[in-house]
């Protein structure tokens, strides 16, 4: 239901559509060797340097230092993200998860890239039901800073999730009214936000409060079908409230 930040690792790696003579495949591949092997073709590639300018001249033997230092500079801004979401259209998710594990060493990624990362990795964690390794993946992604609002405003609606799985109540409610605030990126995740709401008013017995974001809830019209159907369970509910 919630969208992954992968959008916005297309943002800025975004690749223009060009017309190849080679297979779609064949240049996935010779990508997936260029990103997974940055650090072996740049020591080769540095190797070449050396025999360019002791055999040849100097004056060539800086082009491949340049590639090389290129490789070193985005083995540790990008990584391996800029593969990821050709892992998430193919719904290759166990391939993506292990990408993620190539990273390692996350604090040296450009900063909307590590948002994204530990978005995706919070991701998995939540689906692996790790609720604690989650949260924290999500905190250092906020931490991490992100440029797009709605994008915070999904981590906030996570973490407000997560901490109602774990009967905080309270900082739930904190966290998701905060994701209202900042922003959701669609009218489902919006709705989804407004349900539990409703949900944590519910349990507080405030009554006026679960029926007001109810209502916010049904006026988003969500088109996602887990949120039509917590929307039509919660109103035979709503519906016997008095008042």
């Amino acid at each position: 239901m919630q969208d992954t930040p992968s959008g916005l690792i297309n943002k800025y790696f975004a690749v223009p559509k060009i017309r190849y003579i080679c297979s779609p495949n064949y240049i996935m591949n010779f990508r997936r060797i260029i990103v997974f092997y940055r650090l072996p073709i740049a020591v080769a590639l540095i190797a070449l340097g050396f025999l360019f300018g002791f055999k040849v001249t100097w004056w060539i033997a800086w082009i491949p230092f340049l590639v090389a230092i290129l490789m070193v500079v985005a083995y540790f801004l990008v990584g391996p993200m800029t593969l990821i979401q050709g892992y998430m259209d193919s719904g290759d998710m166990e391939g993506a998860k292990k990408l993620l594990g190539m990273v390692k060493y996350p604090q040296f990624l450009y900063k909307p890239i590590r948002s994204s990362f530990y978005m995706l990795q919070a991701n998995f964690s939540t689906m692996g039901e790790d609720l604690d390794l989650a949260e924290s993946q999500l905190r250092k992604g906020l931490e991490s800073g992100m440029n797009e609002k709605e994008y915070e405003g999904t981590a906030y609606l996570q973490l407000g999730a997560i901490a109602q799985k774990k009967g905080n109540t309270k900082e739930a409610y904190e966290h998701l009214r905060k994701a209202i605030k900042i922003g959701l990126p669609d009218k489902d995740n919006e709705a989804a936000c407004y349900l539990q709401l409703s949900g944590i008013c519910i349990q507080r017995r405030d009554f006026r409060n679960a029926k007001i974001y109810f209502n916010k809830a049904k006026s988003c019209k969500a088109t996602n079908p887990q949120v039509v159907e917590q929307i039509k369970e919660m109103s035979k509910y709503i519906a016997r409230i008095p008042g």
